[in-house]
């Protein structure tokens, strides 16, 4: 089982960015010259993000295709040009009740053909996804992590998500894209590796960490507003939330931030761990 393997339903932690609370009408605080950003710090981070310098660089590029994973109604105030609003879960089976069988999980994969191939992807294409995460927790990195998930190894996530990208005063559009659809994309068989089943985490209870990192009424059942069945948490997970593992500047901790965080509930890097 691969260290850190993902649940189906996991919010997208690969992914999630801090709150900064910067208003509309403030101006900048920092400069895109004067605000390094050095990828290098994370493991593959090269590979997973793409910095708010490189994309504004690249905006107009004809292989680009930018997924928005914001609310459709946030995402009509303002967001990146050129971004094709997906939501949090457009690119899962969402027919049915939250806890519905297969409900939350990736799309088929004829499915999720079509649909890339109708925001003009093609196996080519540089995929970049983000979310303004406070407003949809984890909406770019759980796009990424799908996309990934069936080959796509071009999908890069935003670093600092939209939060970032405001904050280094790059402008926002309301102007809906209309993307020329694609034909042609071959998607790879889906990475199971990249989740974890109900099966499999009945087959490893006790073997293996489980870090629950929703709200703290989610884990302990108080609050089931998202479709629960049940309210409560999996037997003998911890509770870590996803905030947690984030700045205020709308950035992932570093490597070494995590680490600590995480020993302090006893889950080590060479542990295997599932997050949900």
């Amino acid at each position: 089982m691969r260290k850190g393997i993902l649940i189906t339903l996991m919010t997208g932690v690969i992914g999630i960015f801090a709150f900064y609370n910067f208003g509309k009408d403030t101006q900048p605080t920092i400069t895109p010259d004067t605000y390094k950003i050095d990828l290098s710090v994370y493991k593959n981070g090269e590979d997973i993000f793409i910095t708010p310098q490189t994309l504004k660089k690249t905006l107009g590029s004809k292989n680009l295709v930018i997924l928005d994973g914001n609310h459709p109604k946030h995402f009509a105030k303002g967001h990146i040009p050129g971004a094709i609003n997906i939501g949090f879960k457009g690119l899962c089976r969402s027919a049915g009740k939250p806890g519905a069988p297969e409900w939350g999980t990736i799309l088929p994969k004829n499915e999720l053909t079509k649909k890339l191939e109708s925001f003009g992807i093609t196996n080519d294409s540089l995929i970049v996804a983000y979310s303004d995460t406070f407003k949809g927790p984890g909406a770019g990195g759980r796009a990424v992590w799908q996309l990934r998930m069936a080959g796509l190894k071009k999908a890069k996530l935003l670093y600092g998500g939209q939060q970032l990208w405001e904050k280094l005063g790059y402008e926002l559009t309301q102007e809906v894209a209309s993307p020329l659809a694609s034909t042609g994309l071959l998607l790879a068989d889906y990475d199971e590796s990249f989740r974890a089943t109900r099966d499999s985490l009945e087959k490893n209870l006790g073997k293996i960490a489980l870090i629950d990192v929703r709200s703290k009424k989610e884990f302990t059942g108080d609050d089931t507003s998202r479709g629960e069945a049940r309210g409560g948490h999996i037997k003998d997970a911890v509770w870590v939330e996803w905030t947690q593992f984030l700045n205020e500047d709308a950035t992932p901790k570093t490597p070494e931030e995590i680490t600590t965080l995480l020993a302090g509930y006893k889950v080590k890097p060479e542990d295997d761990f599932v997050l949900y």
